[in-house]
């Protein structure tokens, strides 16, 4: 699948954004209901995280134009659709907090009625679902803390940090139609085992805070684009496994 990206350069202060030329890398399309959520969408689509989506953009008659108007075009962004000159630049800020990945949560068993749900409606069975999930869930990181520009991994009982720098974020455009955006920071430190680069993709492309996110990271940053198989994904450390299931199925 070919996709093409596009970097937005500048610093965190409101400034003019200079797009990139175009790259072509291979994506597959994404089955996501944003980390194992079961959204219902009219038109299912893939994302850049490999997870499927599937909203209602139906209006209701009822409710009142502006609510209706304000709600579809969130949905419509969350879903992929979006113009370039929506997209505003994020600081890290927007996903400060002390987070927690879902993985233990999948093997464990917990995650069992986000995937039955999705089997409802979706291509697959609640175990082909689980199966899918695992891999892109997949991480050894179980802890991420982000506390103003400092971000902090936990894995396997040890912890290492390091502090990041926006560098602008990439546009992907998919095969599907849709498109998504990463939020890019990158660390200098050279005496850290840190990775020199982290993505984030939470489904918003303007400052806001996030309530969940799939995160890449790695040394090599358009090598790190490519990567749509594992996403590991991050919810706030206070829930427990009745609370992100319930934030799941709730979107």
């Amino acid at each position: 699948m070919t996709l093409s990206t596009r970097k937005a350069l500048g610093a965190l202060a409101v400034g003019s954004l200079m797009i990139s030329g175009l790259q072509s890398v291979y994506a597959q399309q994404d089955d996501h209901a944003h980390d194992g959520h079961s959204h219902d969408h009219s038109h299912e689509h893939e994302h850049d995280n490999g997870h499927e989506h599937a909203h209602d953009h139906g209006h209701d008659d009822s409710h009142d134009h502006s609510h209706d108007h304000s709600h579809n075009h969130d949905s419509d962004i969350y879903a992929g659709y979006f113009d370039d000159d929506q997209i505003e630049d994020r600081p890290l800020s927007d996903w400060e907090g002390d987070w927690q990945s879902v993985y233990p949560y999948l093997q464990d068993g917990s995650l069992e009625p986000v995937f039955e749900k999705k089997a409802e409606n979706g291509g697959k069975s609640a175990e082909e679902y689980a199966e899918y999930y695992e891999v892109g869930y997949e991480t050894h990181v179980d802890r991420i803390v982000i506390d103003g520009n400092r971000v902090t991994f936990y894995e396997d009982g040890e912890e290492r940090s390091a502090e990041y720098e926006y560098d602008g974020y990439e546009i992907l455009d998919y095969e599907a139609g849709n498109r998504g955006v990463r939020f890019i920071f990158e660390t200098e430190e050279s005496d850290t085992d840190m990775p020199h680069y982290i993505q984030f993709s939470d489904h918003d492309i303007y400052p806001t805070d996030a309530h969940h996110f799939h995160l890449y990271w790695g040394d090599d940053r358009e090598a790190l684009l490519e990567e749509v198989t594992n996403w590991p994904t991050y919810y706030p450390s206070e829930l427990n496994s009745d609370g992100i299931v319930e934030e799941m199925l709730a979107h």
